[in-house]
């Protein structure tokens, strides 16, 4: 039996909805009917956990290390407020999703002006090769710790990685899913083994999630705080989740998009509790270790893995942290190549095998890692890293307002307009990241 809710108006877009978000795999998850929670629960179990991935890349390794090194335990709080944010932002991204049935980039096309569109999606793909970037560096530094492997050689390695991609999607989208998960669980395992090696001082950790002022007075403390906020809430993964929702097939009524909205922001929520977790864990394990020992200016996590296993008494302790690395720089891969076909396809309606899409992304991030290592070595990376963090941060407002703008109106969400309290919280979360980047860019020019 329909209702008047049973279709979203589309009255409030400038075009209509064109073709459907990664139609390969849209609506290609089947999800029961009638069955009890555990079981849909699962079957919308899945994009959360994608999503997570952006917000434990190797980015957040190169800010968590240095804030802890460098701060103790001070910026934890830092980490908790974007997860928080994090986990607000990818609801609006489910919300856009399954109610409109369009990604944010669609979105974006069907709502501005071409140039205006053609100006974000620049700005998106600028983003994304920042993301790519730390994808590759954290991918060589983990090869090199591990086997051996030349920085430069590790960084052209990373160009063959689209072919693990190309092979999971054509399997089935699940499996793509069923990695990740995978690789999440030895990373996390891999910090609970680090984090029980540091012993760290409890108390100081959980005053550590207590925000301070002293974080906006200190230009240097600002600047990894900023890194760590582009590294957790991350612009890319907002389109990224607005689409992937859609791989659950769910039936066009309102009852269904509501049940779908429900148990997708249950899955992005509790997935990004692990991202919490994780990202905690390399800044407790940071303070804990380096902090006040007479390592302060650890930063480069080359240097963080030859000084865990001396400080923490067994060769394990950096073994670990490099194999964490590279499942986290593998994961990474796996969603940044989803996110650059998203937004191709959604801001200019345009079309490429994913083998060469990946490909043009992997040399603008290879070309300058290149570079830098060729020039510097291995001692530029981990500026080259939190410098990736804080572009990703200056570009973040240019998804997060057009996102909090579509999803607080009724004429393009319909009955899924974001409730009130929603409203108030997002408006304020997004002021408050524009506030935090316009304060990064006054204290770096002054």
């Amino acid at each position: 039996m329909s209702t008047e809710f049973d279709q979203v108006p589309t009255t409030g877009w400038r075009l209509p909805r064109g073709e459907k978000s990664l139609r390969e795999v849209h609506g290609s998850i089947a999800v029961p009917s009638d069955a009890g929670f555990w079981r849909k629960f699962f079957a919308f179990a899945g994009p959360g956990y994608l999503v997570a991935v952006g917000y434990m890349d190797p980015g957040n390794w190169a800010t968590d290390l240095a804030g802890g090194a460098r701060y103790g335990y001070t910026l934890l709080s830092v980490i908790l407020i974007s997860n928080l944010m994090a986990i607000l932002l990818q609801s609006l991204a489910v919300r856009l999703g399954i109610a409109s049935g369009r990604d944010l980039a669609q979105a974006c096309r069907d709502h501005y002006s071409w140039p205006v569109t053609i100006g974000l999606w620049i700005l998106c793909e600028i983003a994304i090769a920042a993301c790519d970037l730390a994808e590759v560096l954290g991918a060589a530094i983990a090869l090199n710790l591990l086997f051996g492997l030349p920085l430069i050689w590790g960084v052209c390695l990373t160009a063959f990685d689209v072919l693990i991609v190309l092979f999971l999607q054509n399997r089935g989208f699940r499996y793509v899913e069923a990695l990740v998960v995978a690789l999440i669980a030895m990373i996390a395992g891999c910090f609970a083994i680090e984090l029980w090696l540091a012993k760290p001082a409890m108390a100081e950790v959980a005053f550590g999630f207590i925000p301070t002022t002293g974080i906006l007075r200190d230009p240097n403390m600002l600047y990894i705080a900023i890194g760590i906020l582009g590294a957790t809430v991350m612009p890319h993964n907002l389109y990224l989740h607005s689409s992937i929702v859609q791989t659950r097939k769910y039936v066009d009524t309102y009852a269904s998009k509501a049940e779908a909205i429900r148990f997708a922001t249950i899955d992005s929520s509790a997935a990004l509790m692990f991202a919490l977790f994780i990202n905690a864990a390399i800044l407790i394990m940071a303070a804990a270790t380096f902090h006040g020992t007479g390592y302060d200016n650890v930063a480069e996590i080359g240097d963080a893995y030859q000084l865990l296993s001396p400080l923490l008494g067994t060769g394990a302790a950096s073994v670990l942290f490099a194999v964490a690395l590279l499942c986290s720089g593998q994961n990474a891969t796996l969603t940044g190549t989803l996110a650059g076909q998203i937004v191709m396809e959604g801001f200019i309606n345009l079309r490429v095998r994913p083998w060469l899409r990946r490909l043009i992304t992997r040399m603008l991030a290879i070309i300058p890692a290149v570079i830098v290592v060729a020039l510097y070595g291995e001692q530029g990376t981990g500026a080259l890293l939190i410098l990736s963090q804080v572009i990703l941060s200056l570009q973040l407002s240019f998804a997060v307002f057009p996102l909090v703008l579509f999803t607080c109106d009724r004429n393009k969400m319909g009955p899924f307009v974001a409730p009130l309290w929603m409203k108030v919280l997002a408006w304020t979360v997004a002021v408050i990241i524009a506030a935090l980047n316009g304060w990064l860019l006054y204290q770096t020019l002054a």
